[in-house]
């Protein structure tokens, strides 16, 4: 699991104007929010360079982070991020509190492995990914970097489907404890034009 850690203060304006300012002070927004029942949500705010490194490395958003307030620790996960539509800058950010009692709903990647094995991948077939993220459900203690879908077996035709997916023991897919007509597709195996199959 990769180890990223934010230094945050708390900021006591609140509003359009405050949070305008910050922005232009080279700050970004933030909130905190979750956690025990008596633990009230923290406003905060962040340097938006360093912010910005972390959120360029992928797995940022499918780890634990370490956000450090006024000196103290506290586990979270990113929940929602505002970017700005044309520059480097990051408008707002929302953390969720991690505790050991609660499951967390976070999106991990998807990694497709072992169609370079496949019977199919030898007669020219390709793999088209239709999913790259899914959303699990887990204990903060079982969060992986990432889920697989094994294709070594797979056919022509073949459509593959969040069912598909292999997930660690305490981990759940999110969309899957909605039933059956949940379980969409991911990835295809296709013949490409002109190949022999």
């Amino acid at each position: 699991m990769s180890n990223f850690t934010i230094e945050a203060v708390i900021r006591e304006d609140q509003g359009k104007g405050a949070s305008r300012r910050l922005r232009n002070e080279g700050l970004v927004p933030a909130v905190v929010y979750g956690g025990a029942k008596n633990k009230k949500p923290l406003s905060l705010s962040l340097i938006n360079k360093d912010f910005v490194k972390l959120t360029n490395n992928d797995n940022f958003f499918s780890s634990i982070i370490t956000l450090v307030v006024d000196g103290k620790e506290e586990k979270v996960i990113i929940k929602d991020l505002q970017r700005h539509p044309a520059k480097p800058l990051l408008l707002h950010a929302d953390f969720q509190r991690v505790t050991k009692s609660n499951k967390i709903s976070i999106k991990v990647p998807i990694s497709f492995i072992n169609f370079e094995q496949s019977e199919v991948a030898k007669s020219a077939a390709k793999f088209a990914v239709e999913a790259n993220v899914v959303e699990v459900i887990c204990m903060a203690d079982k969060l992986p970097e990432s889920v697989t879908v094994d294709l070594s077996n797979v056919e022509i035709g073949q459509v593959l489907h969040l069912s598909d997916i292999s997930v660690p023991a305490g981990v759940k897919v999110s969309a899957l404890r909605r039933g059956e007509d949940h379980n969409q597709s991911i990835g295809y195996v296709y013949s490409p034009r002109g190949a022999t199959a």
